[in-house]
């Protein structure tokens, strides 16, 4: 019997759905007592540290927690699990971890871009029966902004690096915690938690050789699922958004099936885009929200969910907040969700102020949940201009003149699947979106989307160099050499596909194998 310490923020059915795959009974902790008499404890945190320490308050989980640390039974924090074992965090100045551990947590401070989301390797430190079975090349999956950092460097268990070495997991005695996510790690993530939970195998030793870790440029599935005519739940792919063909919705396969054999090919992540918009009320897409439940239980690496994450207003007068929409997508297995539309509207208010109310819904989850949990999906469009004045807008020279002859572009915002235009451009969008808390922009470009031309290189350089968040390139790829493009040219820290990975005309395996000798990937 596994105890499970939900305390009611982010994706635990993936650490659920993870432990059952291996044959373990999993029982959630409902009161102080249920984490008193748990014989191995698993603590799973995502989110703010604020707010994930105020709920442990609240439900008076503190006390129970740190009398079962100092008792020095079976543990395992994930996340945000293990930056809640140290005194404190630069992320909520003024509240007390648990302090179980000396030491602090820390924002990193580096060139990269923050939060550090993707995959990246292991320095192992310390002796640990963990990593029985583990090959030294294994990657795992991170995202987060904050790192922890011990007074005692002898609690680390691995160090990894981004911009600097950082403790990415500790073990004291048989307390264990990691800043990864086993659960969404593949199988090394699924042979991290056997190894947990196997008490008897033998302890590893650590390298002799310190090792540089990398972190691993992401190739991203992504799956357009709307219903067709018939009614059923399908993933599609349009020409520059348009999806059907001879008049009928184009039928690609089942969402669960396709997001499957992308994760068996290797895909780093599953992006689901319910590209119908939630016409109905969203905590009543039911398929949508299966979808996310079935796939979590067989898919271990992480989702996304985008479309109709906002507030609204059922037909009963009954208001609900893109919070609570979010909120049931995240326990249905999602561990981002992504915002289209709504970003724009968002964004538009924000720039007539420039007040953070703290109201829009990329503040309220950002808050909850951490920015980490919040993409912008920007869906532009080139709009030629003759000067770089002739617009109140970032303007770009481009190398691709426009029908005119013109040597100038901005790229247009669009809302509603790419059918209504906006006075905003992608450039600032991102920049403003930034400011109010998303950890990451989902770049796409109507322009390419569906051409196999590659993508838009001087739209990916422009954004990338507006901010400091990583950006996902989409739209475009029809070979793997637009991938080494994309990546060579403007340092974007994933790249994502659809058409061309449905059709299997460029398998996920082909990019991986042709990508693997000239930059890092994950194996």
């Amino acid at each position: 019997m596994i105890t499970l310490l939900d305390y009611g923020a982010g994706n635990v059915r993936s650490v659920i759905n993870a432990l059952e795959s291996l044959g373990e009974t999993v029982k959630l902790v409902k009161t102080a007592e249920d984490i008193l008499s748990a014989e191995r404890l698993v603590f799973p945190g995502v989110g703010a540290f604020g707010s994930m320490m105020q709920v442990l308050h609240e439900k008076k989980y503190v006390g129970p927690l740190k009398k079962y640390l100092q008792s020095n039974r079976s543990f395992l924090g994930i996340c945000l699990g293990l930056q809640a074992l140290f005194e404190n965090s630069e992320e909520a100045p003024g509240v007390q971890g648990l302090g179980f551990i000396s030491g602090s947590v820390k924002r990193f401070s580096t060139h990269l871009s923050i939060p550090h989301i993707g995959w990246n390797g292991l320095n192992i430190k310390q002796s640990s029966r963990i990593f029985n079975k583990i090959l030294s090349d294994e990657k795992f999956y991170f995202v987060h902004s904050y790192h922890v950092v011990p007074d005692d460097a002898t609690v680390a268990m691995t160090t990894t690096n981004y911009g600097y070495e950082f403790v990415s997991s500790i073990q004291k005695g048989n307390i264990m915690a990691s800043q990864f996510h086993p659960e969404k790690s593949g199988r090394a993530g699924l042979q991290i938690l056997k190894n947990f939970l196997d008490t008897s195998s033998q302890k590893i030793k650590p390298l002799q050789i310190s090792k540089t870790t990398k972190p691993a440029k992401r190739i991203i599935a992504c799956l357009d699922v709307r219903s067709n005519d018939q009614g059923d739940l399908v993933v599609t792919k349009g020409d520059q958004y348009n999806v059907r063909e001879k008049g009928a919705v184009r039928n690609l396969g089942r969402p669960v099936e396709l997001a499957q054999r992308y994760y068996e090919e290797g895909a780093d992540e599953i992006t689901f885009l319910n590209i119908i918009g939630f016409r109905d009320f969203p905590l009543e897409d039911m398929p949508m929200l299966e979808v996310l439940k079935q796939t979590s239980k067989k898919v271990f690496v992480p989702l996304t969910i985008g479309g109709g994450i906002r507030d609204y207003t059922d037909k009963d007068g009954h208001y609900y907040t893109a919070l609570q929409v979010a909120a049931e997508y995240f326990r249905s297995g999602a561990d981002k969700v992504s915002i289209g539309s709504d970003a724009v509207l968002i964004a538009e208010e924000y720039l007539k102020s420039n007040i953070k109310t703290g109201k829009s819904a990329i503040e309220e989850i950002a808050r909850v949940y951490g920015n980490q949990a919040v993409v912008i999906s920007i869906d532009p469009r080139r709009v030629y201009v003759k000067s770089p004045n002739a617009v109140n807008h970032e303007v770009i020279e481009t190398s691709d003149p426009g029908p005119e002859g013109e040597q100038y572009c901005w790229y247009q915002c669009t809302i509603k699947g790419g059918r209504e235009g906006r006075d905003l451009d992608a450039i600032t969008l991102a920049k403003a979106c930034e400011e109010l808390g998303a950890g990451e922009i989902l770049l796409n470009c109507i322009d390419r989307d569906g051409t196999n031309q590659g993508f838009d290189l001087e739209l990916i350089k422009a954004v990338k160099n507006a901010v400091s968040i990583p950006v996902i390139a989409s739209s475009g790829a029809g070979c793997v050499e637009h991938f080494l493009e994309v990546f060579s040219e403007t340092n974007v820290e994933a790249a994502l596909a659809a058409g061309i990975f449905h059709r299997q005309e460029v398998p996920i395996t082909k990019v991986k194998d042709y990508l693997k000798t000239k930059m890092e990937v994950r194996p």
